[in-house]
């Protein structure tokens, strides 16, 4: 039989376990979870597993996609992005990339999180870079998609 997308997140999950028990190196982990990504048969996905104790009763989730948004789970007050399934960040990617361009000084990037960039930005405004950078900055904000320093998406 075929396998799905569900089954080799099972079978990666699975020779995870093994790995955290001491029962596979990193090596032979990356080896294996590679080929439970390639796999395309059950028997394929088996022979991952023909040296290691298995559960007796593997109960492999499927999870079908709904057409619903989901709803907002506690830890994510603000939603959850369908695409990469991560919460929005508590900020705001419209105020973030107003703010580079009305105060191109690296203010967007403080209220985005990414202190380090703003502070760059707002020393070399001194020689006229930073405020072209923080131009190009507000529009990359305004048009892509920016995160947070914790890797969660702005909301819009």
């Amino acid at each position: 039989m075929r396998v799905g997308h569900a089954e080799r997140e099972w079978a990666v999950t699975e020779l995870g376990e093994h790995l955290a028990a001491g029962r596979l190196d990193p090596d032979e982990y990356a080896e294996r979870a590679a080929a439970a990504y390639s796999a395309r048969t059950d028997d394929e996905l088996d022979a991952l597993f023909a040296d290691l104790p298995r559960p007796s009763a593997a109960v492999v989730p499927v999870s079908y996609p709904s057409p619903y948004p989901a709803r907002p789970a506690s830890d994510a007050p603000y939603g959850v992005d369908l695409r990469t399934g991560l919460p929005f960040s508590d900020r705001n990617k419209v105020v973030a990339g107003v703010l580079q361009l009305v105060l191109p000084f690296g203010v967007g990037r403080f209220y985005s999180g990414h202190h380090g960039i703003g502070v760059a930005q707002l020393l070399l405004s001194v020689f006229g870079i930073g405020i072209l950078w923080a131009w190009v900055d507000g529009i990359v904000l305004l048009a892509g998609n920016p995160t947070d320093p914790y890797g969660r998406p702005l909301r819009t």
